[in-house]
């Protein structure tokens, strides 16, 4: 446990930042799931508008972000072709 009043603090941001961000980062593993499940454009935007702004935000990592929105792109291609 935190001994400073500084890292008691610490300690307590953290905290709030941490429920922040489990929430941002399932509403973005949901959006996803369901994106790769139905494959419409709809969803794919979706998904790629809260990948963006959970690598704003630094809830994951911009080169994480790239990836998954290029397989998400990927994966918009081959629902045009086989329509």
């Amino acid at each position: 446990m935190p001994v400073t009043k500084t890292a008691k603090r610490a300690l307590r941001g953290s905290k709030r930042k941490e429920s922040v961000n489990k929430i941002r980062m399932s509403r973005l593993e949901i959006s996803i799931k369901s994106a790769k499940k139905t494959k419409s454009k709809k969803n794919i935007e979706n998904a790629i508008s809260l990948v963006d702004r959970a690598a704003k935000e630094k809830t994951i990592h911009k080169n994480k972000a790239g990836r998954i929105k290029s397989r998400l792109a990927k994966l918009q291609a081959l629902s045009k072709k086989v329509k």
